[in-house]
């Protein structure tokens, strides 16, 4: 178990993420012209569990970004031993994954945060996309759905795949749009589950590449 508390979780971000967004907001919106919508619908208060496709590395920065409330999402254990990205990453409500130990520490620090109303953030593919495209939806977090009476907010993302992504050694110049569905309620998630494993993938799947698609346009569309 990692020694993240599993308190309440706060309605806004803490200082340094709060720094640290002002920054993006600029970056972002010089690098990648950045924009997102579909965030203001948001209005859950208690846990949820966000699924989105992984374009880039950007990915976290990009999602969070919009949101009042922080979003816990994973990242490599040695990454916390570097004295100012662990403590940034820790402002971040970001979690520890140890890679060899398969994790299971982490899922259930997760799962406790979304019981305890946290926002956590996943990339169901487990690998960033090498085309841009949805990938092979991994069933894994599912575990977390089964334990965590939650609702499921899909994203998509569109762009980060050209900026950063998978075989670019570089950054380069993109257009980034980043839509947020409705959520699916916690009632309907319990409802499919009880249909299978396949129904509920195959839900989230189909929320996931509506966003997807309307990203994809808006961004075409500028």
């Amino acid at each position: 178990m990692s020694d993240f508390p599993t308190e309440t979780q706060p309605e806004r971000r803490k200082w340094v993420w709060l720094g640290l967004q002002l920054v993006l907001r600029l970056v972002f919106a010089l690098w990648l012209r950045y924009r997102a919508r579909g965030h203001d619908r948001i209005t859950h208060r208690g846990g949820m569990l966000l699924v989105i496709n992984h374009q880039s590395f950007l990915d976290p920065a990009l999602v969070g970004l919009p949101l009042r409330r922080p979003v816990s999402f994973l990242a490599r254990e040695n990454l916390f031993r570097v004295p100012f990205i662990g403590r940034l990453l820790r402002n971040m409500y970001v979690l520890p994954i140890n890679r060899e130990s398969a994790g299971t520490a982490a899922l259930r620090e997760m799962i406790a945060r979304l019981n305890a109303g946290f926002w956590v953030g996943i990339f169901p593919e487990g690998t960033r996309s090498a085309d841009g495209k949805l990938g092979e939806i991994k069933p894994g977090f599912l575990a977390m759905l089964r334990r965590a009476n939650v609702p499921v907010c899909p994203v998509g993302i569109a762009g980060a795949d050209r900026a950063l992504g998978r075989n670019h050694k570089v950054p380069h110049f993109s257009t980034v749009r980043v839509v947020f569905g409705e959520p699916i309620s916690a009632e309907q998630v319990v409802e499919t589950l009880k249909l299978g494993e396949a129904a509920i993938l195959e839900l989230i799947r189909t929320r996931l590449e509506e966003c997807m698609t309307q990203a994809r346009d808006w961004r075409d569309h500028r």
